[in-house]
């Protein structure tokens, strides 16, 4: 299941980000999305972790909880539609 992930703080990396969701279980793909003239942070991210349940309680978990002085916004990733 894929997450979408806002509202992060700047330094946080891919690998921070991972063990964050690895707590509730196996996390597929980690990726930050960066500006690309400055390569700084945009604040939000995509997640993939192995099964819907696990990203499920991730969701509750981490949903509104704060990670270095901001609070996550996590949601279902919506799939581009082809």
């Amino acid at each position: 299941m894929k997450l979408f992930i806002r509202n992060l703080e700047g330094s946080i990396n891919e690998v921070q980000l991972e063990s964050l969701f690895a707590q509730f279980g196996p996390v597929l793909s980690t990726k930050i999305i960066y500006d690309k003239i400055t390569w700084e942070s945009k604040g939000y991210a995509f997640l993939e972790m192995k099964n819907k349940a696990d990203a499920e309680k991730a969701i509750a978990a981490l949903n509104g909880k704060e990670v270095r002085g901001k609070e996550l916004m996590v949601m279902e990733a919506d799939e581009k539609k082809k």
